[in-house]
């Protein structure tokens, strides 16, 4: 079990803090499989827009034309045609994450994690052979909100029935193998030991307890070392019965298909699934109160960590958030956070902000390590930038840049298949518009500086922080004045 390098789950716009993401279990895709060399052929026989046909301006956003329907079983379905490349993904998201543990931490990862173990008739060993041989690659994931399955094949019929067909047992009909959930398990309980000198795991476990108390949010994805385990396979086939049930999951589909195949294809998989509805939708969290923890640690750096409660994501003010934290921390250098605390005083390799916004309430957050003699200080200076800027809000300048920026980069968040079923996964999961990114940019380019200064004030407050900090019990020194050349750029080297 390793992570996985995901495709985005969330839409452009907020930067997703990778505190918040799971462990996420996958098979590894072959190294010179069929649907590589197809995906090889079919990019050298196109002819890419050079940087010179740019000429200072965007690169060409892709429409996409987003169809949907709801299966016999009630599946949302999304799908996008896309006949450059002759195959498929296909992504199934799930209401099944770690906030629906209930009181076992860690049961919705060790689920996902089991589907494919086993299925009547083969193993894991087989089940993985079995999508290597037809050149398809098989992944799989859970986190907070959601969990999922993923399969990319060719779109060819003999290869793409064979792989859907394994891709039913896997989903549908896992055995759940009492040796790979022992082995599961070790891996998960090693990891936990691993976590113990990993301080920035610590503090951000420490965080998300203060930040969500008794939420289902508060818990790590992967459990604790105390509740996994005692998790039984009883309670992993109940688990994948209410959470994998055909009413609780949508389907994200693009590639080269048609309509109908497409129809037949999410039919198939919508009938695998087991029969259920969806479950019941979580409950918005409490407000916490401000507060500082430190979890000592030895160690030349101290982790330093900022949240409080952000937004879901259906708020309206998604945009102006975007965009005023692209200013404040979001976007690397020439940032608000980066400006202050690295360029001008060396105290940082990086400080980044980010809102997560998910089902309901998401955290803002925000992360850097400093060497940690100069800890309480720049606890302090991170705390002063969030104030003035919550304050004066951005200028015209920094709003317009990050209006360019956003133009820019904004086709990438469609330039692949892959980049595209991401993002009509979440538009499912979370019930957006199908419009959705066309209206994003467009809300995104209209707003004013007032707006995006009152959206900030409105979610956000510079006394409201719960801050976890770790890292060794030490004197502190005075703060590097400000200036165009510090001394010493970082002073601290990150340690994880």
């Amino acid at each position: 079990m390793s992570d996985r390098k995901r495709n985005r789950l969330v839409l452009p716009g907020l930067t997703v803090v990778t505190l918040v993401a799971a462990v996420a279990v996958y098979i590894g895709r072959p190294d010179a499989s069929v649907a590589s060399q197809a995906l090889d052929q079919a990019k050298s026989a196109n002819t890419l827009q050079s940087l010179a046909e740019l000429d200072g301006n965007n690169p060409t956003n892709r429409t996409l034309n987003v169809q949907t329907w709801n299966t016999a079983e009630g599946v949302k379905v999304l799908f996008v045609e896309a006949h450059e490349l002759p195959m498929f993904d296909m992504r199934i998201l799930f209401a099944a994450g770690s906030s629906q543990d209930g009181d076992t931490p860690g049961l919705a990862l060790l689920t996902n994690a089991m589907l494919n173990e086993g299925v009547p008739g083969k193993d894991v060993g087989q089940i993985a052979a079995g999508f290597e041989g037809l050149g398809a690659d098989f992944g799989n994931g859970a986190y907070r909100d959601m969990a999922l399955v993923s399969l990319r094949s060719l779109s060819a019929v003999d290869k793409r029935d064979a792989a859907l067909a394994l891709f039913d047992q896997v989903i549908g009909q896992p055995t759940f193998p009492a040796d790979s959930l022992a082995r599961i398990k070790n891996q998960l309980l090693a990891g936990f030991e691993y976590q113990k000198q990993n301080p920035g795991k610590l503090a951000s476990i420490e965080l998300f307890k203060r930040l969500y108390g008794d939420h289902p949010y508060a818990h790590p994805s992967e459990g604790t070392p105390e509740s996994v385990p005692a998790i039984t396979l009883a309670q992993l086939k109940a688990f994948h019965a209410k959470a994998y049930a055909a009413g609780n999951a949508v389907i994200a589909l693009v590639g080269d298909l048609s309509r109908a195949d497409a129809e037949a294809m999410a039919a198939k998989v919508s009938a695998s699934l087991p029969k259920g509805p969806a479950l019941a939708k979580i409950a918005q969290p409490v407000e916490p109160a401000s507060s500082i923890g430190h979890i000592e640690f030895p160690s030349k750096q101290t982790h330093l960590l900022f949240a409080q409660l952000g937004i879901d994501r259906a708020d309206p003010d998604y945009a102006a958030l975007s965009l005023g934290n692209q200013i404040l921390g979001g976007g690397g250098f020439g940032t608000r956070l980066m400006s202050e605390v690295r360029e001008k005083r060396g105290l940082t390799y990086g400080v980044y902000s980010g809102f997560s916004p998910m089902q309901v309430r998401g955290p803002f957050m925000i992360n850097l390590q400093t060497r940690a003699e100069m800890s309480g200080g720049t606890l302090r200076l991170v705390e002063q930038v969030l104030a003035d800027y919550l304050k004066t809000g951005p200028t015209q300048k920094e709003l317009d840049d990050a209006k360019r920026e956003l133009a820019g980069s904004f086709p990438l968040s469609t330039a692949s298949n892959a980049d595209i079923v991401g993002q009509l996964g979440a538009m499912g999961f979370y019930d957006l518009p199908l419009n959705y990114l066309e209206d994003f940019m467009k809300q995104s380019q209209a707003l004013t500086v007032e707006q995006v200064k009152a959206a900030l004030n409105k979610h956000l407050s510079s006394n409201k922080m719960v801050i976890v900090t770790a890292g060794p019990t030490t004197a502190q020194k005075p703060l590097p004045p400000p200036t165009d050349k510090p001394a010493e750029q970082p002073l601290g080297v990150p340690e994880h």
